[in-house]
């Protein structure tokens, strides 16, 4: 696990109080609510939790790419640089995109256009964020491509996006996100739907490119192995709120969240056969019906009946490490019994 410290006073973002909703005709649904944190230049924040948490929303609300309606976006200030991109026109944010913050999207096969070459899709942010030639723009783009793994660059630069294997789409994807020279870069789950030598790959790629830029890193994902040997901090949603943050290292040794516990819980250890995964039981709330109290006391294993009513906010647990638990000494209860137990 990577474990540099984390410097609010360095902090290259800052997101205070976000909230997003979507109204439906089912009511209005709360995606993110109350999330605030930070992200040091140079650090890799790792963003975790099950489907329908809220990552994919807070990546696109940071950058504002919510279509509205439906969507609803507020925030105390999303601060880049010490500039609140809540205050930006769309053509200020045009410029942000792609240039100071680039992102992957989650599925490499939808992010390229079908009728445009890779390298004419790369060169089109070159061209609009640096006002390069199409000649130089497309020397660029080969360069990118190299730079990013693909053999013979300067010829697949002019193929189709069809004619590429899942892992080479998912270059080219972060090849277009690094063409501006981004200090931050978010990646919406970079390795879904790639085979486990593919993801490997493409993360080793992406800690290769933050070494040689020195750009910070939100790396969103739903495997806790990948947020272990890449992040510097966690941060654990769970019904569109932050229940636990810190560092990895320490969130790993000792959660302080039953739902981060249960989390560690399921993920299997071949070096123990004998260990029984244990599944969180139930399922994510219906984040259009929430009720008050925890959202997480209807799943929770150590729930008590202050839990179903309380104002949850985080609270400060170890040195940058906060959880909105109510009872988190019973995590760490239940731990110490099951390691004598073992």
């Amino acid at each position: 696990m990577v474990d540099r410290s984390h410097s609010a006073s360095a902090s290259l973002l800052e997101v205070e109080d976000l909230r997003v909703e979507f109204v439906s005709s089912r009511g209005t649904l709360v995606a993110n609510r109350n999330i605030s944190f930070s992200v040091a230049a140079g650090e890799t924040l790792g963003i975790v939790g099950e489907s329908g948490s809220g990552k994919s929303v807070l990546c696109r609300a940071i950058l504002r790419l919510l279509p509205s309606p439906p969507a609803q976006q507020t925030a105390k200030r999303i601060a880049f640089l010490g500039r609140d991109l809540m205050q930006l026109s769309e053509r200020q944010m045009q410029e942000v995109r792609g240039q100071d913050i680039g992102m992957v999207f989650q599925n490499p096969m939808t992010s390229l256009n079908p009728v445009w070459t890779v390298g004419d899709q790369i060169s089109e942010g070159l061209r609009i964020h640096k006002g390069l030639g199409h000649s130089e723009a497309r020397r660029a783009a080969v360069r990118l491509l190299r730079q990013v793994g693909i053999p013979s660059p300067e010829i697949r630069v002019d193929d189709y996006p069809y004619r590429w294997s899942g892992g080479m789409i998912q270059r080219a994807v972060i090849a277009m996100a690094m063409a501006g020279s981004p200090k931050l870069l978010l990646a919406d789950e970079p390795t879904t739907a790639l085979d486990v030598t593919i993801q490997d790959q493409i993360l080793s790629l992406l800690m290769e490119l933050q070494r040689a830029t020195h750009m910070s890193l939100v790396l969103v994902s739903h495997d806790m192995g990948v947020i272990a040997e890449t992040s510097d901090r966690l941060m654990v949603l769970y019904a569109g709120q932050i229940v636990e943050i810190g560092r990895t290292r320490e969130i790993f040794e000792n959660p302080a969240h039953p739902y981060t516990e249960g989390l560690l819980r399921s993920i299997p250890n071949v070096g123990d056969k004998e260990r029984q995964l244990t599944p969180i039981r139930g399922q994510p709330p219906d984040l259009a019906r929430l009720e008050d109290g925890c959202p997480f006391a209807p799943r929770c294993r150590h729930v008590s009946a202050d839990c179903w009513t309380a104002d949850l906010q985080l609270a400060e647990v170890g040195d940058g490490h906060m959880t909105a638990c109510l009872h988190p000494e019973r995590i760490r209860l239940s731990k110490t019994l099951v390691d004598v137990e073992q």
